[in-house]
């Protein structure tokens, strides 16, 4: 009896022996299965910037009434709009911009001698300065023909006047201003007749 025990014992063990040899099951030819793979792109971002625009790039003086001394040709400067799109981030601390404009001799068509930018002057007018009020326009600027209307600005556009500005640019970013001016050219009354033509340039500083 002791030894069948012994018998059924060893059997029992290459029993489980035998079956813990078995090969692994194999999955099914063909079977499959997925991973969902995800991105969040989020759009480019362009930074602000700021720029200047004019509506026209020509304007035209029109004689207005001759006085005893002088004649007079008027005309109005296209409207320049200056835009900040620009978060306040992006703004420069302290920063302060300025639209400045000078314009060159009025050269004659036909020899005559030119008319120098002395003659020309400009009235800014600020048409939309948002509601800061802390864009502005400049002074204006008379002719060398005229008495000053303010201390030495009867000097013509020669050099770089102020045509519209902000002293405090972070203050007045995302905004959009326009300003133009009445422009004006003061001869004498020799002047030669012709067609006469200068280039009034308008420059953004920061």
């Amino acid at each position: 009896m002791k030894n069948q025990h012994k018998w059924l014992l060893a059997a029992a063990v290459a029993m489980t022996a035998s079956v813990a040899l078995q090969a692994p099951a194999m999955a099914d030819p063909g079977d499959s299965t997925s991973v969902a793979v995800t991105v969040e792109i989020e759009p480019i971002r362009e930074p602000g910037v700021l720029a200047m625009s004019i509506a026209a790039n020509s304007v035209a003086l029109t004689e207005d009434e001759a006085t005893l001394e002088t004649r007079e040709f008027n005309g109005t400067l296209p409207t320049v709009t200056v835009t900040d799109t620009r978060t306040l981030e992006e703004v420069p601390g302290g920063a302060a911009w300025a639209v400045l404009g000078n314009a060159t001799d009025f050269a004659g068509d036909s020899g005559q001698a030119p008319i120098s930018a002395g003659h020309l002057g400009w009235k800014p007018n600020l048409i939309d300065g948002g509601e800061t009020g802390l864009v502005a326009e400049g002074e204006e600027v008379v002719t060398v023909l005229d008495a000053p209307t303010q201390p030495g600005n009867n000097v013509g556009l020669v050099d770089q006047e102020l045509l519209v500005s902000t002293f405090d640019s972070s203050a007045v970013t995302g905004g959009a201003y326009t300003v133009n001016a009445n422009l004006f050219l003061r001869t004498p009354l020799d002047v030669a007749a012709g067609s006469y033509a200068s280039t009034l340039t308008l420059s953004l500083f920061e």
